[in-house]
């Protein structure tokens, strides 16, 4: 069935992605920055009867980044799947004088995202064959925070990717998930539902188990976008048709319910 790699799999949606694809009968090589989960993980994963490949790699680090490519490039222990999912929450505001965070946050889920997906996409077409995820989000149609701003470059960078790629039996996909029950969100407390911090309606929580089993049907299909679940493909229907005014006014809103919340 091949072989599959995921950065940030240790977790949350990348840690699903690895036992969904485990399941389907790929093995798997994990890329995180802990050594401790990283060895959970694996074996998890070879409890389901899988090979698992550990690399610990730090990816707003380019020389980890370089590593990992170099993995994807390995042409006799080929990658299958690109599963490009690390990331983290940013908590710095575009404005604020100390742009480390963001330049944490640009390494790791635009650069890695770019010379992986790159790397994979030059071994994969030379097979004829392959599967590129770059995890994105809805987050990326609204005017947010410098998150929003990264997660709409990986959704363009995922379409252009899909069409440099167009023909050669390698497909680029997208996934673009509302907000999902994970550690990502436990950290940042916003995942208690309408009462809790952040104010996000229970309605609107998905499971990673959902996300990861829709985006993989629509990587069979050959899909470049992929948003799980009816109420997301409709919210992203408004937030495409709306003016941008109303965008923008609707993530201001967004923006201060959180504020708020976090001072209570």
């Amino acid at each position: 069935m091949g072989t599959a790699l995921v950065t940030g799999g240790t977790s949350g949606i990348g840690a699903e992605f690895a036992r969904q694809l485990a399941a389907r009968g790929h093995d798997v090589v994990l890329v995180a920055r802990d050594a401790g989960r990283l060895e959970a993980m694996a074996a998890e994963l070879r409890g389901l009867g899988r090979q698992v490949e550990i690399l610990k790699a730090d990816l707003a680090q380019p020389e980890d980044t370089g590593k990992v490519a170099a993995r994807l490039r390995d042409r006799e222990h080929p990658i299958d799947y690109l599963i490009n999912n690390a990331g983290f929450r940013l908590t710095s505001r575009l404005a604020d004088p100390d742009a480390a965070e963001h330049d944490r946050a640009l390494n790791v889920m635009v650069r890695a995202v770019l010379v992986l997906g790159g790397a994979a996409a030059s071994a994969m077409r030379e097979r004829g064959a392959g599967a590129i995820v770059n995890v994105a989000s809805i987050n990326g149609q609204l005017t947010l925070s410098g998150y929003s701003a990264i997660k709409a470059w990986v959704r363009v960078y995922s379409e252009s990717l899909s069409n440099e790629l167009r023909g050669t039996g390698v497909t680029v996909t997208a996934l673009m998930p509302g907000w999902v029950r994970t550690e990502f969100h436990q950290r940042a407390g916003t995942t208690k539902g309408e009462a809790g911090r952040g104010g996000i309606p229970d309605f609107l929580w998905l499971e990673p188990e959902l996300v990861v089993r829709e985006c993989l049907r629509d990587v069979d299909k050959d899909r470049v976008i992929s948003i799980p679940a009816v109420r997301y493909r409709f919210l992203s229907w408004l937030l495409k048709h709306a003016p941008d005014a109303t965008v923008r006014a609707v993530s201001r809103r967004i923006s201060l319910s959180r504020s708020n919340a976090a001072e209570q």
